[in-house]
């Protein structure tokens, strides 16, 4: 009775490379849980003081001359103009009507910090 040979394996691929990992973002939990920590504040009273905060820079924003958050930056409401924009799909053009827009400017002070210089 004749044997049958066994298939031979191809080649193993090469190990691919694997991109290095990026570090995730901080949830809202963990900025309340170091908040808290370095303040010496429950957790309950620094989601409060976060609140309060956002409610602030949300209120502060909406008014003319929008809110600056003394060493991070400056919130305001601006206007973009209506322009003419091309569809990507079929390249026609498109009219994009005029919008408020939300703007956030780094102050020197963030940059410093964060930068060294």
């Amino acid at each position: 009775m004749p044997t049958k040979k066994a298939a031979a394996k191809p080649a193993a691929k090469p190990a691919a490379k694997k991109a290095p990992a990026k570090a995730a973002p901080m949830t809202k939990a963990a900025i309340l849980a170091e908040i808290a920590a370095k303040a010496g504040i429950t957790k309950a009273q620094a989601e409060a003081a976060y609140a309060t905060l956002l409610a602030v820079a949300y209120a502060g924003a909406k008014k003319a001359d929008g809110i600056t958050l003394p060493g991070l930056g400056k919130i305001s409401v601006g206007k973009r103009a209506a322009r003419t924009g091309r569809n990507p799909a079929t390249g026609a053009e498109i009219k994009i009507p005029a919008a408020k827009v939300v703007k956030f400017k780094v102050l020197k002070a963030l940059k410093d910090g964060v930068l060294g210089k």
